[in-house]
């Protein structure tokens, strides 16, 4: 698989505090990666680098093999194939249909193809039917199953999860997980933070761990002495 995303020399700063340090990063295109650390390690603000919302203080950041430009104009196509989910999603008032619909609307998406897409990803996420409820009636587990749907509805290359599986329900659970295992095999890529090294879904080799805002060895490459 080709690289997807590329890092060299990669910082982010706030103010006087160092929150990212990488020299270098590959990810390939394809599969499941999981970003690992604790609280402040850097997770979500690596998430923000690849979804093209916040630049790096310094270094270069490439996508699909070319160099990120942070310039309006050149990240509002990249941004149609890299879609963030947040932990915590925001639902606009109103219908979950119309929430799913926003994004594709934005998009020229119109009739028939837009109602198609918004009933496939209900389905997909195991709330068919829900398109006539109140967006902000839903349950917690309900509303990150919408979020999703409202992400995949939109078709990305690139699907960056923050926490995903945080604040929801068991049966949800078990739902958002098949959903994010099957992404793979329709094209999309999955990079996701989680507080847990063994999420399904990510097989050695795919666990990219930050601590301190700094890549980390992963437990195989210390057992087996590589760098």
């Amino acid at each position: 698989m080709a690289p997807i995303f590329r890092l060299e020399s990669v910082t982010r700063h706030y103010g006087e505090r160092l929150a990212l340090e990488i020299p270098e990063l590959v990810i390939e295109e394809g599969g499941i990666r999981s970003l690992s650390g604790p609280n402040g390690s850097g997770k979500s603000t690596l998430l923000g680098i690849l979804a093209f919302l916040s630049p790096p203080t310094s270094g270069v950041l490439y996508y699909d093999g070319k160099r990120v430009e942070w310039k309006e104009r050149s990240l509002v196509a990249l941004r149609r194939e890299v879609t963030l989910l947040h932990q915590s999603p925001y639902l606009f008032e109103g219908s979950v249909h119309a929430n799913i619909a926003f994004g594709l609307g934005i998009r020229g998406m119109r009739g028939e193809e837009k109602h198609g897409r918004i009933e496939e990803s209900l389905e997909t996420v195991g709330l068919g039917g829900f398109g006539h409820r109140r967006a902000r009636a839903l349950s917690g587990g309900e509303t990150q199953r919408v979020a999703l749907a409202r992400a995949l509805a939109l078709a990305p290359r690139v699907l960056l999860l923050d926490e995903p599986l945080a604040n929801v329900d068991r049966d949800s659970a078990v739902v958002i997980r098949a959903v994010i295992a099957g992404l793979p095999a329709r094209g999309t890529t999955v990079i996701m933070t989680t507080h847990d090294p063994d999420v399904p879904g990510c097989s050695n080799g795919e666990v990219i761990r930050l601590e301190e805002g700094r890549l980390s060895r992963s437990r195989d490459e210390v057992a087996t002495g590589r760098t």
